[in-house]
C-alpha cells in the first residue's frame, strides 16, 4: 500500500502528519469553479488540497474525456451522451459557468489533465462505466499514466469490479480505491484495493477501526462542511471546497 506522503500534492512539498486526513477535491473543488475544468482544477490545486479527484468517459472515437456525468447536457452548452459523441463534437461545445453562461472553456481530455498536475498534485480518478460501456477505457487510461509516468501519483477509483480488477491487471502495482454508498464487509474479496471509499452517512468509527485493523484505509464523500463524520478517523475527506478542511 502506498503511504499518504507519497501521494501528496508537491506543490509546496508540504509535510504531512500521518494522523490528518487527506483533503480530496472533488470534481477539482468544485465550489471553486466549474467542476472537472482544468481551471478548476487549478484552483483545487492552489487551494492546498492532497489530492484532486475527477471523472472519466470514453468518447464515440475513444478519447478520454473528464466530465462526471455520462451526458455533457448538464454542464454544456451542448446535449447528448458522451459515448455517442466524437471528442471534435464535445470541443465545439462550451463548459457553463454557474450562472449558467457559456465560458470559454471545455470539456478537458485525461491527457490534458495530466500534463495539468504532473509534479503539482496527485490525482484521485474515477473511471465511469457501467456494464458493456466504454470498452478499452481501462487500457486507454493506463497507457496514459504511463506515458506520462505517474503510477505513483494517479489513484484510480470505480464503483465497478470489473474497471478496477481489469486495472489491477494492467498496472499490477498501481493504487486502487473502491468506492461504494455504504460499507463493504467483504474486504478479503478485494486484496489489491488500499481504500474503501464510502458515503459519509454509512460510516462509523468502529468500521474504520475495524478496515484499518484489515491493513486497508476510508475515505468518505461528498463532505459539504465540517460535520460529525469529518471527524471520524477516516484517511481522506473527499469535498468540493478543501479549503474548508485546510
Amino acid at each position: 500500500m502506498l503511504s499518504l506522503m507519497t501521494i501528496a500534492c508537491t506543490n509546496n512539498t508540504p509535510t504531512l502528519n500521518p494522523n490528518k486526513p487527506l483533503i480530496v477535491a472533488h470534481r477539482g473543488g468544485a465550489d471553486l469553479g466549474m467542476e472537472n475544468s482544468l481551471s478548476c482544477i487549478s484552483k483545487g490545486i492552489a487551494a492546498g488540497a492532497d489530492m484532486v479527484e475527477i471523472d472519466v468517459h470514453l468518447t464515440a472515437d475513444g478519447e478520454v474525456v473528464v466530465c462526471h456525468d455520462a451526458t455533457i447536457d448538464r454542464t454544456t452548452n451542448g446535449k447528448g451522451k458522451i459515448e455517442k459523441l466524437t471528442l471534435n463534437q464535445i470541443r465545439g461545445l462550451r463548459l457553463l459557468n454557474g450562472d449558467g453562461t457559456p465560458s470559454d472553456e471545455t470539456v478537458p481530455t485525461l491527457e490534458e489533465v495530466l500534463q495539468l498536475v504532473k509534479g503539482r498534485c496527485a490525482l484521485l480518478l474515477e473511471i465511469k462505466k457501467k456494464k458493456d460501456q466504454y470498452e478499452g477505457i481501462e487500457q486507454k487510461v493506463a497507457d496514459l499514466i504511463v506515458k506520462y509516468d505517474m503510477q505513483e501519483t494517479v489513484v484510480v477509483q470505480s464503483f465497478n469490479d470489473y474497471v478496477l480488477k481489469e486495472m489491477h491487471r494492467l498496472l499490477p502495482d498501481l493504487r486502487l480505491e473502491l468506492l461504494s454508498f455504504t460499507k463493504v464487509s467483504n474486504v478479503e474479496d478485494y486484496p489489491f484495493i488500499s481504500s474503501f471509499n464510502i458515503c459519509r452517512y454509512f460510516v462509523t468509527a468502529r468500521y474504520v477501526e475495524r478496515i484499518h485493523r484489515q491493513g486497508r484505509e476510508v475515505k468518505i464523500w461528498t463532505v459539504k462542511r465540517p460535520c460529525r463524520a469529518s471527524r471520524l478517523p477516516v484517511d481522506g475527506i473527499i469535498t468540493n471546497d478543501p479549503n474548508l478542511f485546510l
